[in-house]
């Protein structure tokens, strides 16, 4: 069937040729377990395919016309996805994610003509790899000012901040070193405490932890931990339901939804929005056009790579307009982030027992 439906896109190429049609690219999207139905980090690339092919999001409809995804239960199936994808001979293959990279730099210099793209990573070094990067140190110290400001909006004395991240990354790292700068750039004061789940699909333990930390007085916890931080959010519906004044923050996708418990109240305040739907559009159109190169390509605010999430009406315009002054700021050079957790605890900007890793 796999065969007969590539063989079905090679005759549409075909035509399209033949009648003088521009011919659209092939795509296949590699994921890990969590799938495109992660409201996370998966979705933000599947979303950004579907925006390039003119589709809509359906959970039902996970293969088009010239493209489709396929999902790895295990990582020890990374390899031979790759392989498969890349003897089909998609014209673009996309993988998310930094567990992806051992795979792929077996792979790609065995194919190549054929042409890859991974987020998330900036070591593949293969001329046929277009490496997609993030500043989410930007986009998360958005979000730090942004809740800090809320807290003080809802006099709330001496708010404590928690931190739930997947696998320990400098990718992650870069997610929680960012928040808390932006929220003591407000609360010089404020304190911390963090957490790792070491796990990109279970809810539970963010959940389990978000209720400990928000029984202690914790007053917002953003998470950046894939299909986990739903956990975080789930809590937070819980305790927002009954009258408790906590808050989840969102991460890649605006969660905004992910968090209404009534009418349209949400208990996501708002999110780091990780655009990672650009840097498939990027790679689909410069396949398009043929320009596509391998090297690393970094999304940050100043090209709308990151950034954060306004549809919470509970998050004040007065606070919206405060942060886009600080992302001004930031575009211009006036505000510097701190990427790395070493540097950013030498100059004593964070914590020095937080579990974040720059390896």
């Amino acid at each position: 069937m796999k065969r007969f439906s590539r063989l079905m896109i090679l005759g549409g190429l075909i035509l399209a040729a033949a009648v003088g049609i521009s011919a659209q690219p092939t795509s296949r999207l590699l994921t890990d377990a969590t799938g495109i139905d992660d409201r996370s980090f998966n979705q933000a690339a599947w979303k950004g395919i579907l925006d390039f092919y003119g589709d809509s999001w359906t959970k039902t409809s996970k293969r088009g016309k010239f493209y489709d995804v396929l999902t790895a239960q295990t990582q020890d199936m990374y390899i031979p996805n790759l392989m498969q994808a890349s003897d089909e001979k998609y014209d673009l293959v996309i993988v998310t994610g930094f567990t992806w990279s051992d795979a792929l730099i077996e792979v790609a210099p065995k194919y190549p003509k054929q042409k890859y793209l991974i987020v998330d990573v900036d070591w593949v070094g293969q001329p046929n790899v277009m490496e997609a990067v993030y500043a989410e140190h930007e986009g998360s110290y958005l979000v730090g000012v942004a809740t800090a400001l809320k807290a003080i909006e809802d006099k709330v004395a001496n708010p404590k901040f928690g931190f739930i991240g997947g696998i320990p990354s400098p990718t992650i790292t870069k997610f929680e070193v960012g928040f808390i700068q932006g929220v003591r750039s407000v609360l010089p004061k404020a304190e911390f405490v963090d957490y790792y789940a070491n796990d990109w699909g279970k809810p539970e333990l963010a959940k389990a932890q978000a209720k400990n930390w928000y029984d202690s007085g914790v007053y917002a916890i953003f998470s950046a931990a894939g299909g986990t931080g739903n956990g975080t959010i789930a809590q937070a519906k819980e305790y927002r339901v009954q009258g408790k004044n906590v808050w989840a923050i969102g991460v890649d996708s605006d969660q905004f939804q992910d968090g209404i418990y009534t009418g349209n109240k949400s208990a996501v305040l708002t999110s780091m929005l990780k655009r990672v739907e650009t840097s498939t559009l990027v790679a689909l159109k410069a396949v398009q056009a043929g320009t596509f190169k391998g090297g690393v390509v970094t999304f940050d605010t100043k090209n709308e790579g990151v950034g954060f999430s306004t549809s919470n009406p509970e998050l004040s315009k007065a606070i919206v307009s405060k942060v886009e002054a600080v992302k001004k700021d930031i575009i211009a050079g006036k505000i510097a982030i701190v990427p790395t957790y070493a540097e950013a605890k030498a100059k004593g900007l964070v914590p020095s027992n937080l579990q974040a890793s720059d390896n």
